[in-house]
């Protein structure tokens, strides 16, 4: 039988027992909020970390002297490494103080930030992207598990909509901070790095001075090996997918060896975790078909989330010539529907204890939004274009936090943490993916619209911009005649990307449909003193 002891944080002190997380009084909205205060300020900034590149990237690699290659990487890095640690962070959150396992993410957070801004080259920046990516993926996962340790599933509808409220304006407020900070000429692209440190580190305090917790004390083994073959399996299959169409092409050699090796690597870790005592993903969870559905209808939804936000920045700035900081001004309608359906649809799952009507209807309004996105070029008048920007944010903040809470209702207080961060974990595999792939088809169809346009201005145009795929053209030394062709053919391209999304979302509404609707409990959260 597991006991219960207060949770310590890294700076000391214990924590009070008596909240609802222990089985006693449930806490008032006043306490959720203060206790929340800091993860929110966590979560804010592993999300700001992630988009906040994404307008400065191309300064950033001509700075540091690097190349295509070195400009993918740095995007993908920070994501391989999230996507990789989220399942082991959602473990050992089973097995230690939530508390110190958040701060110790907060900590190598700002550890790889402080480094990444003084980088000297695109390797050394590329290597801090990873660490940060590791303590991004620790927030992540640990900010749904703690929520749920704290909060019982009747209630915890309203706090995930603050969790989604606060991941929209990070995932989209990104790009713009990051554009502001690197027009502004006295700051420079390496405050993009820095510009989180500060708010980590005031997480840190609050999270010491507000977040009090139970901790299980019993007997653990990590299932290191089982951490260490699924790293191994994501990874080798987002490097494929990064270089694939760049290095080499899709159907070669290098693809059939990548895509069997992570399959094999994949086996490998489905065999050590049948056997393992404490495995990092219990595959007796996968018998829960809600658990299932919602894992694959997050892997969808990542794909569907961080297209809408990685292409709009190019859209904006390479088909319509706008500036970084404006680029992500134009990009509010879709953070003002994440926002908005986030959080009512919280507000209203937690009064009626009913969530799938929300998933179906975010599911089509995603499908729908991106669906409508891809009917874009780079001419459409911008109300078109916010007005589906909008649909898109409504669908993904109606499906994000609720295909997570749908799952912690339906397991065991021993599992809460690896069972949140199963669901994050496919919806990050599902961004990384989708980023890289995506990415690839785009830089085809603005080649081969490029191609298309100066064949029609004759040899001569042709012949003064290469062949169009080289690299990003600066449109403001171009000729008026080619411009026109390079804008129509990144927004043809973009909106190609956006087309080829909406099967996914798609695919997450159908799967949405056969998930069974198992109305939120109204009693407290799991008590810590249940067997593990």
């Amino acid at each position: 039988m597991a006991t219960t002891t207060p949770e310590t944080g890294v700076l000391g002190g214990s924590a009070k027992e008596g909240d609802s997380a222990s089985g006693g009084a449930p806490m008032t909205h006043k306490q959720i909020m203060e206790a929340l205060s800091g993860l929110l300020l966590g979560m804010f900034v592993a999300i700001l970390s992630s988009t906040i590149v994404s307008n400065a990237l191309p300064q950033i690699i001509t700075d540091l002297g690097g190349g295509q290659s070195a400009y993918t990487w740095v995007v993908t890095a920070a994501l391989l490494a999230m996507t990789a640690t989220t399942p082991l962070w959602g473990k050992l959150s089973d097995l230690f103080s939530k508390k110190l396992l958040v701060q110790i993410a907060l900590i190598i957070y700002v550890a790889g930030s402080i480094v990444a801004g003084l980088s000297q080259s695109t390797g050394m920046l590329i290597a801090c992207r990873v660490v940060q990516g590791i303590g991004v993926g620790g927030l992540t996962a640990l900010s749904q598990i703690i929520l749920a340790a704290m909060i019982a599933p009747r209630e915890r509808g309203r706090y995930s909509g603050y969790l989604g409220a606060v991941f929209a304006v990070a995932t989209v407020g990104g790009p713009l901070l990051g554009g502001v900070i690197t027009d502004t000429e006295w700051l420079g692209w390496r405050w993009c790095f820095y510009v989180g440190v500060p708010f980590a580190v005031i997480a840190l305090i609050v999270l010491q001075k507000t977040l009090k917790l139970p901790v299980v004390k019993r007997q653990v083994k990590v299932d290191w090996a089982g951490a260490f073959f699924i790293s191994a399996a994501v990874s080798l299959l987002l490097i494929w997918v990064t270089f694939a169409g760049d290095k080499y092409d899709w159907i070669s050699w290098q693809t059939v060896v990548m895509v069997l090796g992570a399959i094999a690597l994949g086996g490998i870790f489905v065999l050590v975790e049948s056997k393992a005592s404490e495995p990092i993903i219990p595959l007796r969870l996968f018998r829960n078909r809600t658990i299932t559905l919602a894992s694959l209808a997050s892997l969808f939804v990542g794909v569907a989330m961080f297209a809408g936000t990685v292409f709009f920045s190019q859209y904006f700035q390479l088909a319509r010539n706008e500036s970084p900081t404006m680029s992500g001004v134009l990009t509010i309608p879709m953070i003002a529907g994440l926002f908005v359906s986030s959080t009512v649809s919280g507000l209203i799952i937690t009064k009626t204890g009913k969530w799938k009507a929300w998933l179906v209807s975010g599911g089509a309004l995603a499908a729908g939004g991106l669906g409508l996105l891809g009917t874009i070029r780079y001419d459409t008048a911008y109300w078109h274009i916010a007005l589906f920007m909008a649909v898109l944010g409504l669908g993904i903040g109606m499906m994000m936090q609720n295909l997570v809470l749908c799952t912690q209702n339906q397991v065991a207080p021993a599992d809460l943490g690896v069972a949140s961060s199963v669901v994050t974990f496919f919806r990050s595999l599902g961004g990384a993916i989708g980023v890289s792939a995506l990415g690839a088809v785009m830089a085809h169809r603005v080649t081969e619209y490029v191609k298309e346009g100066l064949t029609e201005l004759g040899p001569k145009a042709a012949g003064a911009v290469g062949q169009g795929g080289g690299g990003i053209p600066d449109m403001d030394k171009l000729p008026a005649p080619i411009r026109t062709v390079m804008e129509s053919a990144y927004g043809h391209g973009v909106a190609d990307v956006f087309l080829y999304s909406a099967p996914f979302a798609l695919l997450a509404f159908v799967v949405t449909l056969f998930i069974k609707e198992v109305a939120l409990k109204s009693n407290s959260a799991p008590k810590a003193t249940e067997k593990a």
